[in-house]
């Protein structure tokens, strides 16, 4: 005789390994849950680490500078229709990481500057000055232009890039002086 009110058909062992089989399953799915929230621990740690790396390297790489010329009152000669002056270039580290500058050079017809000194280490904001040798062309007027400076500077990842900055000559130390020897020697 069959009894179909009957709602268990399985034998009572069933009923534990069923349960041992939900048992392991939540286990595993546990374990998975785990390991995604320490691989997405892990990756963020890592990325954010990257991302900090990446940022300090672009840090050191920055060149914030200024220069300034300043006196050129360092002893000088005029020759053919030229003044050679010795001066002094200020340089301003406004960057967020040391710099050396380790040359200065600019030309156009009226003048030429040339770093002679030895490199010039800037920490972050501070300043220093760098001697130059200028020579100016007495017979050709000042240019109300700046001056193109070409600075080659190294920076605190160890590459040496080239920047310009405009230097106003108009009203500085270095038009003065060179022009009172150009009239000097006129």
């Amino acid at each position: 005789m069959i009894d179909l009110d009957e709602r268990n058909h399985q034998p009572a062992e069933s009923g534990t390994i069923t349960s041992d089989r939900l048992m392991a399953r939540r286990k595993m799915t546990l374990r998975l849950v785990a390991a995604f929230v320490v691989g997405v621990v892990l990756g963020g740690f890592g990325v954010s680490e990257l991302r900090d790396s990446r940022d300090q390297r672009e840090r050191n790489a920055l060149v914030a500078l200024v220069a300034l010329p300043q006196s050129a009152d360092f002893g000088g000669s005029s020759a053919q229709g030229s003044v050679q002056l010795s001066g002094q270039l200020m340089l301003i580290n406004a960057g967020p990481a040391p710099i050396t500058v380790r040359r200065v050079q600019a030309e156009r017809p009226d003048v030429v500057v040339r770093s002679t000194g030895q490199p010039r280490l800037l920490p972050p904001g501070g300043t220093g000055q760098l001697l130059v040798e200028l020579r100016f062309e007495c017979s050709i007027a000042f240019q109300p232009e700046p001056l193109s400076l070409r600075l080659s500077v190294e920076t605190d990842d160890k590459q040496v890039r080239e920047v310009t900055y405009p230097v106003a000559l108009v009203g500085s130390d270095w038009e003065r002086d060179a022009q009172s020897m150009c009239e000097a020697h006129a």
